[in-house]
C-alpha cells in the first residue's frame, strides 16, 4: 500500500514560487552552409569544426573555439568561494595499489531540508590499515542559497565512517516527502533516513540493505509497479586482500590491477515491502551473473510505461534489462545492440545517461568509456533497439585519450537539445597513452551531431583533475543548469552556468500520489512550435552520483509552447495547457 503524508496544496500545474532571473539576450546562429564548406575541406566525416590541439587532447580531437558560431558555454567554480576543507581520498598513499582505489567517489544533489535550496552530499572514500579497508566520514553540504555552502555533517548526524565509501543515490523510499540517502561501497552500504528535521538516522540493517560486497553506484525506482521505491544496486569485482595480485600496467613499473584480473560480481535488486522495509529480490528479478557494475539508469526505454535498466560494465558486456512491469527483467543487451561497441568488443564503461539527442522522442543511450575505445552513443530505432552511432554523429572525434566517469545529458545552453558533459581521470597510476589528470569534456549538441568545445586555459574545465562524479541541478533557480564534480585528491567543483543565451527555459518538479512520490519513471512530452521535446524522471544514472531530480528544457527564442503531456508512471495521463516558463512549475499527480 502507498501511503502519502500530506503535501502543501499546489493545484496541478500551479508554477512553485521559486527565483528567476531574466537572462540577457543574445544572437543564436548556426551556419549550416559553413559546417558543410568545412567537412568537404577536411574530408573527414568525424571533424566538422576546426582541428585544435591541447595539453589533454595532444594528437586528435576535433574542438570548436569559443569564438566560433553558437553559444559559448561558460561555467565558473564557485568551490574556492566556500572555504570547505573536503577531498575525497582513495588511500593511494597507502601504497597498496589495489583496484578498490580506481572507483573513487560520487555527488549527490538533493534538498533535505526542503528549504528550496539543492544541497550538496560527497561520500568520503577511504583508505588500507593492516591488511584491511577503513573509511573517511562523508560530507554534507546545506546550500543557504546564491552557492553559499556550510558543512552540516555532524548537526545532521551523518559523521559516519563505517567503511570505505563510493557512491550515493537519493530516493524518497518511504513516501514521506523528505529525500532519503543511500551510500555504497566495499563492504557494504549505508541507508540514511531522512527524519524531517535536518537530521538523519541510519538504518540500513534494519531495513535490509546493509549486505553487499563492492557497491557502486545505485538507482531507487518503481521496479514492480507497485507505487513504492526499489533499489538496483550495482557490484564491481571480486577484490580481497586475500585476491590481490601484483601487476605492472607499463613494464617494469608496479600499478593497479585490470579489471581483467576479477571476476565480476553479481548486482543486487531490493523491492520494498511498504514498511520501510526490503527484500532481496535478485532472484526474483532474473539478474543474471557475474557483472562487473560501474553505473546503472533506470529509465522507460521502450516507452511501455514501466522502468527498464541499463547497467554499464567493466571491460564485459553491458547489460540492457527490459521490464514486463511486475519486475521482472529480461536481459536483451546483445539482442538489441546496446551491449558492446560497433566492433562488438565490451568497452570499459562507466558513466551513463539518456537523451533524445535526434529528437525522435525515443530515448537514446549515453556511456562514457575508456581509454581507445569510442565512447558511445546509442540510437533507439524503437522498442528499445539500438544502433552505435557514435562516429556518424561526430562522437568519436574526440579521440581515443580520455577515461569518461560522471556525465550528464542535458540543454545547458537553452538552444532546444541536449548537449553532454563528462568528468575524466585515469585509473592507471603510470599509463602510457594518455594523462592521470584529464579535462572534463563538453559536447555541444549541433542538429544531431556533437562538437567538443574549448575552454581557455584559466578555467575548471580547461584545466586537467581527476574526475569521477558528476550531477546536475539548477542551483541557483536562473533556468541555467549548474554542474557538480566530484575528484579525489582534488577538490570537489561546483560550476555556476554563466552560459549568455537568447533561450527561454521550462522547469517542472513532480509529486507523485498514486505513483511513487518522486515520479521515477515519469515521461513528460513538452509540446512547442519547433517540435516535441521529451524528458524522463530517471532513477541512478551518471557515476556513483545522483541528480537533482528536477525536468528542465531549454526553450529557443522565438519557439512558443503549446502544452506538457505527463504520462505517470501508475498509468495517469495528464495534459497541461498552460506551463509557466522562467519558473518551477510544481505538479501534482491527480487522482482517478
Amino acid at each position: 500500500m502507498n501511503v502519502q503524508p500530506p503535501i502543501t496544496p499546489f493545484q496541478n500545474g500551479q508554477s512553485f514560487p521559486d527565483k528567476c532571473l531574466r537572462i540577457p539576450v543574445t544572437s543564436i546562429q548556426y551556419c549550416c552552409l559553413t559546417l558543410i564548406l568545412l567537412m568537404l575541406f577536411t574530408g573527414c566525416q568525424s571533424e566538422t569544426e576546426s582541428v585544435k590541439s591541447s595539453p589533454n587532447n595532444a594528437k586528435e580531437g576535433t574542438q570548436v573555439s569559443s569564438s566560433e558560431e553558437g553559444v559559448a558555454p561558460v561555467f565558473q567554480d564557485v568551490w574556492p568561494e566556500q572555504k570547505l576543507d573536503f577531498t575525497y581520498r582513495n588511500g593511494r598513499e597507502a601504497g597498496e595499489l589495489a583496484i578498490l582505489e580506481t572507483i573513487g567517489g560520487g555527488t549527490a544533489i538533493f534538498d533535505y531540508d526542503r528549504d528550496g535550496e539543492q544541497d550538496l552530499f560527497f561520500p568520503g572514500g577511504g583508505t588500507f590499515e593492516n591488511k584491511s579497508t577503513r573509511g573517511y566520514p562523508s560530507v554534507l553540504l546545506r546550500h543557504r542559497g546564491d552557492f553559499q555552502y556550510e558543512d552540516r555533517t555532524v548537526p545532521a548526524g551523518m559523521d559516519l565512517a563505517a567503511f570505505y565509501s563510493n557512491g550515493c543515490a537519493v530516493g524518497d523510499y518511504d513516501n514521506d516527502g523528505f529525500p532519503d540517502l543511500l551510500v555504497t561501497g566495499y563492504g557494504g552500504s549505508v541507508l540514511w533516513k531522512n527524519l524531517g528535521d535536518g537530521t538523519f538516522e541510519e538504518v540500513s540493517v534494519d531495513a535490509g540493505v546493509r549486505d553487499c560486497f563492492m557497491g557502486t553506484s545505485a538507482g531507487w525506482g518503481d521496479l514492480n509497479g507497485d507505487g513504492l521505491l526499489d533499489l538496483y544496486l550495482t557490484q564491481y569485482a571480486d577484490w580481497s586482500f586475500e585476491n590481490h595480485p601484483p601487476c605492472e600496467l607499463t613494464p617494469g613499473v608496479p600499478d593497479v590491477c585490470s579489471p581483467h584480473s576479477f571476476t565480476g560480481m553479481k548486482d543486487r535488486v531490493f523491492f520494498s515491502k511498504g514498511d520501510g522495509t526490503f527484500y532481496d529480490a535478485t532472484e526474483e528479478a532474473g539478474l543474471v551473473p557475474e557483472g562487473k557494475g560501474l553505473g546503472v539508469l533506470l529509465a522507460d526505454l521502450d516507452n511501455d510505461a514501466d522502468l527498464d535498466v541499463y547497467v554499464c560494465n567493466d571491460t564485459v558486456e553491458n547489460y540492457l534489462y527490459l521490464n514486463d512491469g511486475k519486475g521482472k527483467l529480461e536481459e536483451v543487451g546483445i539482442i538489441n545492440g546496446a551491449a558492446v561497441d560497433d566492433g562488438a568488443t565490451p568497452n570499459g564503461s562507466m558513466g551513463v545517461d539518456i537523451m533524445d539527442y535526434n529528437q525522435d522522442g525515443l530515448p537514446d543511450l549515453w556511456v562514457a568509456n575508456y581509454e581507445k575505445e569510442a565512447f558511445a552513443l546509442y540510437r533507439n530505432d524503437g522498442d528499445a533497439q539500438f544502433l552505435h552511432v557514435s562516429n556518424d554523429t561526430g562522437v568519436t572525434s574526440i579521440g581515443t585519450l580520455f577515461v569518461g566517469f560522471g556525465t550528464a545529458c542535458a540543454d545547458f545552453d537553452l538552444d532546444g537539445d541536449e548537449d553532454v558533459m563528462v568528468a575524466n581521470g585515469h585509473v592507471a597510476y603510470y599509463s602510457t597513452h594518455s594523462p592521470f589528470r584529464q579535462k572534463p569534456l563538453y559536447l555541444e549538441n549541433r542538429d544531431g551531431r556533437f562538437l567538443q568545445r574549448e575552454f581557455s586555459g584559466d578555467s575548471y574545465l580547461g584545466q586537467a583533475h581527476t574526475g569521477r562524479g558528476l550531477a546536475v541541478s539548477d542551483l541557483n533557480q536562473d533556468g541555467k543548469l549548474d554542474v557538480v564534480i566530484s575528484n579525489f585528491y582534488d577538490p570537489p567543483a561546483i560550476l555556476k552556468n554563466e552560459t549568455e543565451s537568447a533561450g527561454s527555459w521550462v522547469a517542472v518538479r513532480l509529486v507523485g500520489i498514486q505513483s511513487n512520490r518522486d515520479a521515477v519513471g515519469a515521461r513528460l512530452v513538452l509540446h512547442t512550435s519547433a517540435g516535441d521535446q521529451v524528458r524522463q524522471v530517471k532513477g541512478g544514472g551518471s557515476y556513483l552520483s545522483a541528480n537533482d531530480l528536477l525536468v528542465h528544457w531549454g526553450v529557443p527564442e522565438g519557439v512558443s509552447i503549446d502544452s506538457l503531456n505527463v504520462y505517470w508512471p501508475s498509468g495517469i495521463q495528464q495534459t497541461l495547457k498552460t506551463v509557466n516558463q522562467r519558473e518551477v512549475n510544481l505538479i501534482l499527480e491527480p487522482t482517478p
